[in-house]
């Protein structure tokens, strides 16, 4: 893993830069590409860690951002960081007393892997859509959502539930995805609002 890590070019321009990890580059890309985050955006990113989405994120927006993380994560300055598990009600209370507007979510959160493709694919899209309900319940209408997920069978399962609350999707691979990774992420711009979310 090391050998793998050290050659990766985008790993070594994270250290060069300051970034926690090589997926800054990825929330990069996205944003250059679909303008998803503008200076006067309250962000949410989940399942933060290690915090290179924060720390670019901190770049892009003036107003607040707040990570979320099942494990601590070092402070990001300029963020809030809360600890524990996006789904659960204490979470979400807690993200309803800092916050009565969320302009843009983000998630590049993935599951531990335990090498079984089937059984990971499914609990990736799973996720996916944990974070996609999560979106759906704090987003002001028009606002953007960014998650992370994996192509398989069930990958239509997300898709289809983010083109029932957005009004875009777009479906993209990042040029700093590692090679042979089936790693995507689902871009879903202008949030249609709660009542149009068919689980509810």
């Amino acid at each position: 893993m090391g050998s793998q890590w050290g050659r990766d070019g985008y790993y070594r321009k994270a250290r060069t830069e300051g970034y926690r990890s090589r997926a800054a580059y990825k929330l990069l890309d996205i944003q250059k590409r679909f303008q998803v985050i503008r200076r006067d955006d309250v962000v949410i990113d989940l399942g933060c860690a290690p915090g290179s989405w924060l720390q670019v994120l901190r770049g892009l927006t003036d107003e607040q951002v707040i990570g979320i993380d099942l494990n601590p994560v070092p402070p990001v300055e300029g963020a809030v960081i809360l600890t524990g598990d996006f789904t659960t009600e204490y979470i979400r209370e807690k993200v309803g007393a800092m916050i009565t507007e969320v302009n843009v979510i983000v998630c590049d959160a993935a599951p531990n892997f335990s090498g079984n493709k089937s059984f990971d694919q499914a609990r990736s899209v799973g996720l996916s859509e944990e974070a996609c309900d999560f979106a759906v319940d704090f987003l002001k209408p028009g606002g953007n959502f960014v998650v992370k997920t994996f192509h398989g069978d069930m990958f239509h399962l997300i898709l289809d539930k983010m083109r029932r609350n957005f009004y875009g999707v777009k479906v993209y691979r990042s040029e700093a995805a590692r090679k042979g990774s089936t790693e995507v992420y689902i871009i879903g711009k202008k949030f249609k609002g709660r009542r149009n979310d068919s689980e509810g």
